[in-house]
């Protein structure tokens, strides 16, 4: 199976969410991967990162109880699964977090329904808002980088985790549009990359796709002088960009369409 997920994995999976419905008496519209797998650079170690959106009946809202609006689980057996109320997924898709944005552009579905999938990347796509991707990316490639990659020694696995949001604010600016999840399509459109970076990130990619252990190296100085070019040209540059605040009304009607 595509993705490095094995039928017998993608099987065990199914059968999870199965079981999520009916102990929680809800309805999964959507289960996706997220992590690494997602992106395109796991290893053999990584896990299988699991998200979904659920709804409950109608009359669970219809309370004035205050209601846990998510579910989770330990990991076991590498699959780390947990997931959001639908709504508390559109309160935080409201409050700029791109989270959501991000699993609803994942290329690994394990369960959608079809008709939730298109209207939310219908909704995202017409209230599109440049920065709070940049913003959330520009975060991301931040901690990262002060993290893990700042020493003589990094852990040389964590350059995908600063280069995927450091690419992902490149195609914000290019395009105007939310970016893709997928590391290979972000790299591919960045046109302007010098040939000997993206030779080091290639190879960087290649031994990680076969699974070298990627642990304490010397860092990658031509890696490190761009992503500390493009997060100090990002946060100079966040400012300039807008934001689209989705109406509480827009997401009130999505809302009541699936709790009927």
């Amino acid at each position: 199976m595509k993705w490095n997920i094995t039928p017998k994995i993608f099987q065990e999976i199914q059968e999870r969410l199965k079981k999520i419905e009916n102990e929680h008496n809800v309805e999964i519209l959507l289960a996706i991967e997220s992590g690494s797998r997602a992106w395109g650079f796991d290893s053999k170690d990584s896990d299988y990162d699991i998200r979904f959106i659920y709804i409950h009946k109608k009359e669970y809202y219809l309370s004035i109880d205050k209601k846990r609006d998510v579910i989770e689980y330990p990991i076991i057996d590498l699959i780390d699964i947990n997931g959001w109320d639908i709504k508390k997924a559109l309160q935080l898709f409201q409050n700029s977090n791109s989270t959501l944005a991000e699993w609803i552009k994942s290329p690994i579905i394990y369960k959608e329904n079809t008709d939730f999938k298109e209207k939310i990347l219908e909704l995202e796509k017409n209230n599109f808002s440049p920065k709070w991707y940049i913003f959330h990316y520009l975060h991301m490639a931040e901690s990262n980088f002060r993290e893990y990659l700042k020493w003589d020694l990094v852990k040389t696995k964590k350059y995908f985790y600063v280069l995927r949001p450091i690419l992902a604010c490149l195609w914000v600016e290019k395009n105007n549009t939310a970016p893709p999840i997928e590391f290979d399509i972000l790299l591919e459109d960045f046109k302007n990359i010098n040939l000997k970076l993206k030779n080091e990130i290639l190879n960087l990619l290649k031994r990680k796709k076969n699974w070298e252990e990627l642990d304490r190296e010397p860092k990658i100085q031509i890696l490190n002088n761009f992503l500390e070019e493009k997060i100090k040209y990002f946060n100079e540059k966040a400012k300039n960009f807008w934001i689209n605040k989705i109406e509480t009304k827009i997401l009130n009607q999505f809302f009541r369409k699936y709790i009927k």
